[in-house]
């Protein structure tokens, strides 16, 4: 299982920022996204590119993600042709609305690529978007942007939008979209309740912007051992039943839907057991800039 479709909480690093990557990469977050965009000034950008760059030869370099510069921007290009053939898990691209840009950007780098949907162009191209290239892994939503260009006040109302995305990545067989960064840092109880909603909306995993927002995010995304334990057992009895429907011994009307997601929760429990190595979980790892 890659990491998108796996990883529960994805941390933003100012990528020029060397002291907290090493932090954020001895953390408990999943996946760490070294940012070159919004968290690193223009006079910091080539350090920034070149820590990122060599990043892949780090230890955990296969959880490390890097959030580039949008299309347009005068580092653009440069980004891509430090961090081609890097070592890194991916690109995270902000800004994405061109899917003839995303293409040629995939085939320049050859790495894996993590849409950012920011725009109302980016939000009428979703699908598009996501089968735009193999290597598209994702796509999901930049809400401060999208919510601004959308003129939404209440980003509670992004619900359409949200439902499209979701709509985007399954129509093109890609794992569930990446919910975008709460923040407010002080409200734990406002992230936990808000990444449960739209982990029933149909998102998985969460960008975070500080190491406080992992734990709650984690338990949010994290199937608890009674949903396991009811499709493990859903799952055993499957046999039984061969291809037809029936109802179950707790009086669920079970079909082929049901046993695909019982199947899933079981895959996501699977995966998020296997021993890591990379992070104590609850340590602290990297600090408060915003991304």
């Amino acid at each position: 299982m890659s990491a998108l479709g796996r990883a529960r909480s994805w941390l933003y690093v100012p990528a020029h920022r060397d002291d907290l990557v090493v932090k954020a990469l001895d953390g408990a977050a999943d996946a760490v996204v070294l940012d070159l965009e919004d968290a690193v000034p223009p006079a910091s950008k080539d350090l920034a590119r070149e820590v990122a760059a060599a990043s892949g030869g780090r230890r955990g370099a296969d959880r490390i993600w890097v959030r580039i510069n949008g299309a347009g921007t005068p580092w653009a290009e440069a980004d891509a042709a430090a961090l081609a053939g890097s070592g890194i898990a991916g690109l995270r691209v902000p800004k994405a609305e061109d899917p003839d840009a995303v293409a040629a950007l995939a085939e320049r780098t050859g790495l894996p690529l993590h849409l950012l949907v920011e725009s109302a162009r980016g939000l009428r191209r979703a699908f598009e978007l996501a089968e735009s290239h193999p290597l598209v892994g994702g796509i999901s939503p930049g809400e401060t942007d999208l919510a601004a260009d959308l003129r939404i006040r209440d980003r509670a109302q992004l619900g359409w939008a949200r439902a499209r995305i979701v709509a985007a990545n399954r129509a093109a067989g890609l794992p569930s979209p990446v919910a975008s960064v709460w923040t407010e840092l002080a409200d734990t109880a406002g992230l936990a309740a808000d990444s449960a909603a739209l982990r029933d909306a149909g998102f998985f995993g969460r960008s975070v912007i500080h190491p406080r927002q992992i734990a709650p995010v984690h338990e949010a995304f994290t199937p608890d051992a009674g949903e396991v334990a009811r499709a493990r057992a859903l799952l055993a009895s499957v046999g039984a039943a061969g291809d037809a429907a029936w109802v179950d011994a707790d009086g669920r009307f079970v079909d082929p839907a049901v046993v695909a997601g019982a199947r899933w929760v079981t895959e996501l429990a699977d995966a998020l057991e296997q021993p890591a190595d990379h992070h104590e979980p609850g340590r602290a790892t990297a600090g408060e800039e915003k991304p």
